[in-house]
Formats: C-alpha cells, structure tokens, sequence
C-alpha cells in the first residue's frame, strides 16, 4: 500500500475514476468517498470506486492522510472549511479544479493555522459524461496533471500530492496558479466555450428547419464538450474569466483574419491558414497521449 487513507470529496466522474484507479491499484489501505445523496453513495459502492461511502462528511475525512476535493469549484471552500476542524495532522488536502488562482487564494489561507496542508492540483482528464457510473480506473492514465504549489506549500506536502497522481498513471507538472490559469484558458477553457457556442448557434430556433439534420460527425465530435457540466463550466468560465477573455479576445482576431481572406476572395491566404492548422494540429498529435477516447478532454 502507498497510501493510508485517502477521502475523496465528491464521488463523480474525476472522484469516482480516482477511487477507482487506487483501488485496483490496490494503492490506499482505504478509500473513503463523500457525496451529498444516498443514490450518489449507492453508485460508488455498485462501480467499486470506495471501501467506504456516506453522505456524513466527517466520517469521511477523519484520519485520512490525503483528502481531494473533486466536487464543483464554487463548492470547495465551503467544504474544506467543515473538513478543516476533523482533518487529522499532516493531512493533506488538494483538488481537481480546472482553475487554480482563485482555488488557491481561498483555500491556502484556510490552512495556515492548521496541521495540515493545501496544495492546489488539476489532472488534465475528464470526458463531457458525468456522474460516478460514467467513472473509470483508467482515466488518468498518461493525462497530464498539473500541481500548483506556492512559496508558503510545504514541500513534503507538495511531494505527497505528485505521489498520488503518478501513482494512477499521470504525468505530473509544477505550474504558479496564475501561469495554470493563462494555459488553460486556451488549451481548455477556450475549446468548451467554442464548442458550446457553435451548439447553441447551429441548434437555435433561429435556425431553418431540418438543418440538423445535416449536422454529421464533423459537427458532432467538434461539439462535443458542449454536454459537458454546465454547473462546472459556468464556475470555471467566472473563476478564471479574465484570461478566458483575453483567449477569447485573440481567437475573435484569428477568425477575423479568414474573414478577411473570405471577403477579399485570397485563395492563397485561405489555404495557407487551412494549411498551417493542420501542420500544428499534426505534430501535436504525434506527442500526444491519448490511450482513450476521453483522457485529456476536460480541462
């Protein structure tokens, strides 16, 4: 066993995929998972993602050695501050959230009178399918898990928070808060607002009847995220909004230049576009780690 007791806070898709990797793993003495419904904790136990589940949270985080918060952001500081007074000394307390500054800012001073401690964390995996029955041991498998520790993070804390994740097969990296929100602003914010966008244009009543009926796989697998959580996007999108508008801003300037082409009727600069796309798109492809359709595609 690497672990003692790991408390997982929010048993959906990214908790239950985790409780579910230590335990066929066989990487925690226990598994303990927290939800807020007597349905959500019967799901758990049925998908073998816990050794223990309940909807007392206290229960769940006492005497645990790791505690992850994997629950909607705008509900993590509420809960790290119930979990506060029962958290067993040495604990350590990290999450999944997709944006880290605001996380941070909020919960790392919650812990500075506290023996145990917070370091902000983000795996880099996720599917737009919620909910602990769509989990899956395997889901962190190569993703990439970004740790985000701060001049006041403890580096054995720090170093308790990489174990756990490479234990599941991640690839873990160290970020500031604030560059974390910068990246994923563009690399995953940006494509769920666009995904979301072009569903919302394209399926609204404005639109001529029976178009949807020509929406084939393109337009499928490109709109995809826009299933996804709109509880924890709406969180995510207003968390960390003002680098999503700047990304935002940016790709309004890149549209605007096929725009541009379009109207001037510039084959050339039309194809060069075109082509620089795939040029980029192909040789990130070749690096990337993808062992399933879903692994890399949340935030």
């Amino acid at each position: 066993m690497q672990f003692n007791k790991v408390a997982i806070v929010g048993m959906g898709l990214l908790g239950g995929s985790l409780g579910r990797a230590l335990r066929e793993g066989r990487l925690a003495s226990c598994v303990a998972g927290y939800a807020r419904r007597e349905a959500t904790v019967e799901e758990s136990r049925q998908v073998g993602a816990v050794d223990l589940a309940s909807t007392d949270l206290v229960e769940i985080v006492r005497e645990a050695e790791l505690v992850l918060l994997c629950t909607p952001i705008g509900q993590m500081g509420p809960l790290a501050r119930l979990c506060l007074p029962h958290l067993s000394p040495g604990a350590v307390v990290s999450d999944v959230g997709s944006t880290k500054a605001s996380v941070v800012r909020e919960l790392e001073p919650l812990f500075e009178s506290s023996p145990a401690s917070f370091i902000g964390g983000h795996p880099m995996a996720g599917s737009e399918q919620t909910g602990v029955l769509a989990s899956r041991p395997d889901l962190y498998r190569h993703a990439r898990c970004v740790i985000t520790p701060t001049p006041r993070s403890s580096a054995a804390a720090v170093s308790r928070v990489h174990a756990l994740w490479q234990a599941v097969g991640a690839r873990t990296l160290e970020l500031s808060p604030e560059q974390h929100d910068q990246w994923v602003a563009r690399s995953s914010h940006l494509p769920q607002v666009l995904a979301s966008v072009l569903a919302h244009h394209v399926l609204g009543p404005g639109q001529p009847t029976g178009l949807s009926d020509l929406c084939a796989t393109g337009f499928r697998d490109t709109t995809r995220l826009a299933s996804g959580s709109p509880e924890m996007w709406r969180d995510i999108a207003l968390s960390n909004r003002e680098a999503l508008r700047e990304a935002l801003r940016d790709w309004s300037m890149e549209l605007a230049r096929f725009d541009a082409a379009l109207s001037g009727e510039d084959a050339t600069a039309i194809g060069e576009f075109l082509q620089e796309a795939r040029e980029r798109r192909d040789a990130w492809l070749r690096g990337f780690c993808n062992p399933g359709p879903d692994n890399g595609t949340r935030h």
